[in-house]
């Protein structure tokens, strides 16, 4: 039976795929799961505007996230840490404090999409990946200075 992919399936496809499956597989887990649904002429035609409207929504979100993207690029932070011998931070500057930062100016920036490799523990300036969009990445200037 032909069937298409309402959904991601690792042993399958992707989503759209039109597939060939086992007619017991079909009728007794994909469909009503809601993986897929049968590979009728209706069903094609629905994916396809489908397929179009969620193309056009996609461009939105990537045009949006370029724009944040230039926004966040003129924005500087300054965290202030208590500072020890050597200029060796008590704690460390984590994604958190970033995002808090970035509320503080304006900015509502998801603790998660900011990609510290490990938090930060020096002073210094350093500049801080935010991903946006798979497609789009931001780079914030973050400054830590002694309290």
């Amino acid at each position: 039976m032909k069937v298409i992919l309402r959904q991601n399936y690792n042993t399958l496809g992707t989503i759209g795929d039109v597939v060939d499956v086992k007619d017991g597989f079909a009728r007794n887990y994909l469909i009503p799961r809601s993986i897929a649904f049968r590979a009728t002429e209706g069903n094609l035609k629905a994916l396809e505007q489908e397929k179009k409207s969620l193309a056009r929504k996609e461009e939105k979100v990537v045009q949006d996230s370029e724009k944040l993207s230039a926004q966040l690029a003129s924005v500087s932070l300054t965290i202030t840490m208590k500072v020890g011998e050597d200029d060796k931070l008590f704690g460390a500057v984590t994604s958190q404090m970033i995002a808090d930062s970035l509320t503080e100016k304006g900015y509502t920036i998801d603790k998660r999409i900011i990609e510290l490799e490990e938090p930060i523990k020096t002073l210094g300036i350093f500049e801080v990946p935010v991903k946006l969009h798979s497609k789009v990445t931001a780079k914030v200037k973050v400054w830590v200075v002694r309290e």
